[in-house]
């Protein structure tokens, strides 16, 4: 038997077939890559998670967004990848589509983020420290959370939320400055410590590890995100909490709170020794008849006299009102006071004018009464 020989292929007919794979490769790139992997690829845009488009095509999670997004039919399908009618003629231009689009997304992804599906997507970056880390000294890189200062648009920019020291920041990178805050809101980051307690500090200062029953290094020592425990408070959370606060000195010499650089705001820092101290404060954070702890300074065991706990600046917002109050009578006692001296000045003034008067009657009678006197003169 003969051997057939292989058929010869041209050159041309080789690039054209590579030209087609290529094609076809890239255009299953493009159709796989939608308008939301697309803007939370964006600089800037990783705090965002990628929302579901069930999430976004159910009409009661779009209630009342309607009215807050202009060109809404035209931003929705942008953002579900929906072919646009061929009456494109009311647009003036793509890119105010674009800017609805991205406020639309942002108003749904503040929603998305406080259901089920969006903490468990936020949780996973969360672990993975995409959000970054706080940046006070004695919180330890503790990883913080996105959120916002209000629910509105165009308010404030997004901001970090730690959950050992329990305050917002400024992210580092001016890259957030564009991010609104309104796209994380303000329930998610509370919300949020509420469902993974695990993941959120306690509320107490324990000096020494509850697992182990020796003496340990402080909890400010720990490493950050280290083993939970079991918190007898149910409310708190199951992390060791760092709560290490700065001390100012001078020459080795802590200064004074009455100093100008005083840590008058010291207490905002301060976390309690122990769990059973929280039952012996008020709402306020006020001692309750006169039961002082191990953290009780000076100061607070002055404010307690005979088990009666004074009110101090700081610690008590109705010392304004108070103030206030005394102020207006003060005032009011300093007007009372004008008031007399102006009516006793007008009662002087009338009196002398009166003895005046009378003097200047009696004189004018005595001269027109003696006629002899004049006489003889």
């Amino acid at each position: 038997m003969s051997n057939l020989a292989a058929p010869e292929l041209d050159p041309d007919e080789l690039e054209e077939e590579a030209f087609d794979s290529s094609s076809q490769a890239s255009s299953t790139q493009t159709s796989t890559l939608t308008w939301i992997n697309w803007y939370t690829s964006l600089p800037g845009h990783d705090y965002f998670c990628e929302v579901h488009e069930e999430f976004i095509e159910d009409d009661f999670n779009l209630t009342g967004l309607q009215a807050m997004v202009p060109f809404w039919k035209e931003a929705l399908e942008m953002v579900l990848d929906v072919e646009p009618e061929e009456d494109s003629s009311k647009i003036p231009d793509v890119s105010i589509v674009e800017s609805s689009a991205e406020l639309l997304y942002g108003l749904v992804h503040q929603r998305f983020i406080i259901s089920k599906t969006g903490l468990s997507c936020m949780v996973e970056k969360y672990e993975a420290g995409h959000f970054g880390a706080c940046p006070r000294v004695f919180c330890h890189a503790t990883p913080v959370l996105p959120c916002g200062r209000a629910d509105m648009p165009g308010i404030d920019t997004v901001k970090l939320y730690c959950p050992n020291c329990g305050d917002i920041y400024t992210p580092p990178s001016s890259k957030y400055a564009s991010v609104d805050g309104a796209f994380f809101g303000t329930t998610f980051a509370p919300l949020f410590f509420q469902t993974y307690p695990e993941l959120h500090a306690a509320p107490f200062f324990a000096t020494n590890p509850p697992s182990t029953a020796a003496p340990s290094p402080s909890a400010s020592t720990l490493p950050v995100g280290g083993p939970t425990f079991t918190n007898p408070n149910p409310h708190g959370g199951q992390k060791p909490a760092l709560g290490r606060v700065y001390v100012p000195r001078i020459y080795g010499f802590k200064v004074s709170e009455r100093a100008r650089s005083g840590p008058r705001m010291k207490w905002l820092r301060e976390r309690p020794e122990r769990c059973e101290e929280l039952d012996n404060v008020d709402w306020k954070g006020r001692w309750i008849d006169g039961a002082g702890g191990a953290g009780a300074t000076d100061e607070d065991e002055d404010m307690q006299a005979g088990g009666e706990v004074k009110r101090g600046a700081l610690f008590d917002d109705e010392d304004e009102a108070e103030e206030d109050e005394e102020e207006e009578e003060e005032e009011e006692e300093g007007a009372a006071a004008g008031v007399a001296a102006a009516t006793a000045t007008q009662g002087i003034g009338a009196t002398s004018q009166g003895a005046v008067h009378a003097v200047k009657s009696t004189v004018g009678a005595g001269v027109s009464g003696s006629p002899s006197s004049a006489g003889r003169r």
